[in-house]
């Protein structure tokens, strides 16, 4: 036992005392520690945990530039184009030679429900396609049912049925595959459909999706020169939701070659290191009506990128396309921290529409939810 205070207490009293109190104080100091873990365990952790199923993603892409390199650079050749200049001109200033007639070209697309950008897309390149080839399919990449919808909607592309190659093809429907798997599948099936088509050796063959929209004078220019690259890729300004947002120019993906039998795949990755500058224009999710830009964030390759259900909430969706926002709630797909930095938060507005597709401004009225000052959408 300790003694009282102001009595003396032997030597082996004291040690059994300070023994005593030592312990008072090592057990006082594991509660405090069990207090700190158990806050640790049940508070601490499962909000960390919590915080990275939210952002995750978003910690992985800003992260991105410590283990991904950047692609290796194109080479970037110079696009020269006045509507005052010669095609011979314009073929020189390239180096190249000019032919005594044009090139046939194919343009060849999988297409999925995207009316309005489609027919646009027709309409600039008109002039000068010799086919036009269309490939739908009754299932989304992610295997989903889907109607045919340019079968239900090919009166009002009455325009270019003496020049157009359609085809269909089943979905497999296979639940859990990877969506590129479909995806290549599908695009297998195009190089058939361009053989029925008629293309033959050095043919050209604009390989692009749908949204991907060459510029009538890049492919008149590739038609008229001799000795252009066998592949080449085409730098297109990327725009998002309409032609009121624009992202940066960096869309490389659409591709023209000179067909080549039994060489020849279409694909819709780099193929090439040439990259002709200012050849076009890609407006991704420029859809008109809300319940499109539902049906592909579902449909599309990258439907993993809907992470919670009220992503589709329709409401939401009107509100970051006017804000000029990220549909998954995702940081810039870049390569180096400066390039993420600089691209985070909404897309700047921009009020130019100089240099867009000619039937676009020539049907403005009807086309006006692609136009500056116009994000509201139909909600149908």
């Amino acid at each position: 036992m300790c003694c009282a205070a102001g009595h003396y207490c032997p030597k082996k009293n004291g040690d059994a005392c300070s023994l005593e109190s030592s312990q008072v104080w090592g057990m006082s100091r594991v509660r405090g520690l069990d207090v700190k873990t158990l806050i640790f365990l049940f508070g601490v952790v499962p909000m960390c945990t919590f915080g990275i199923y939210l952002h995750g993603q978003k910690i992985s892409y800003f992260l991105r530039p410590l283990w991904e390199k950047p692609p290796k650079p194109f080479n970037v050749i110079p696009h020269y184009y006045n509507e005052n200049v010669s095609m011979e001109n314009l073929c020189r200033l390239h180096g190249w030679g000019v032919r005594e007639f044009p090139r046939r070209v194919y343009d060849a697309v999988l297409f999925s429900n995207e009316l309005e950008i489609l027919n646009l897309r027709w309409r600039e390149l008109y002039p000068y396609i010799t086919q036009f080839v269309l490939l739908e399919s009754n299932s989304t990449f992610t295997g989903r049912p889907k109607p045919l919808v340019f079968k239900s909607n090919r009166e009002q592309f009455r325009f270019v049925d003496s020049r157009l190659t359609y085809g269909t093809i089943g979905g497999r429907f296979i639940k859990g595959e990877n969506p590129f798997i479909e995806e290549a599948y599908q695009r297998v099936a195009l190089d058939h459909l361009l053989k029925i088509a008629g293309i033959t050796d050095d043919d050209l063959l604009i390989m692009s999706d749908v949204d991907e929209i060459p510029s009538a004078h890049t492919i008149n220019l590739l038609r008229w020169c001799d000795d252009v690259p066998s592949i080449l890729h085409l730098q297109l300004k990327n725009y998002l939701y309409s032609f009121e947002f624009i992202v940066d120019d960096n869309s490389w993906r659409a591709s023209v070659h000179r067909y080549r039998s039994g060489k020849t795949r279409y694909a819709h990755y780099r193929q090439s290191d040439d990259l002709l500058a200012d050849a076009g224009w890609h407006c991704s999710f420029c859809f008109r009506h809300i319940s499109d830009f539902i049906f592909k964030m579902k449909a599309y390759s990258h439907n993993d990128r809907v992470r919670f259900s009220h992503y589709l909430d329709p409401k939401r969706i009107q509100d970051v396309i006017c804000k000029g926002a990220d549909l998954f709630d995702m940081l810039p797909e870049e390569y180096t921290f400066k390039e993420i930095i600089g691209k985070m938060g909404p897309i700047p507005h921009s009020y130019s529409a100089v240099h867009l597709p000619a039937y676009l401004l020539q049907n403005a009225d009807k086309y006006k939810f692609l136009l500056p000052g116009n994000c509201l959408r139909e909600n149908i």
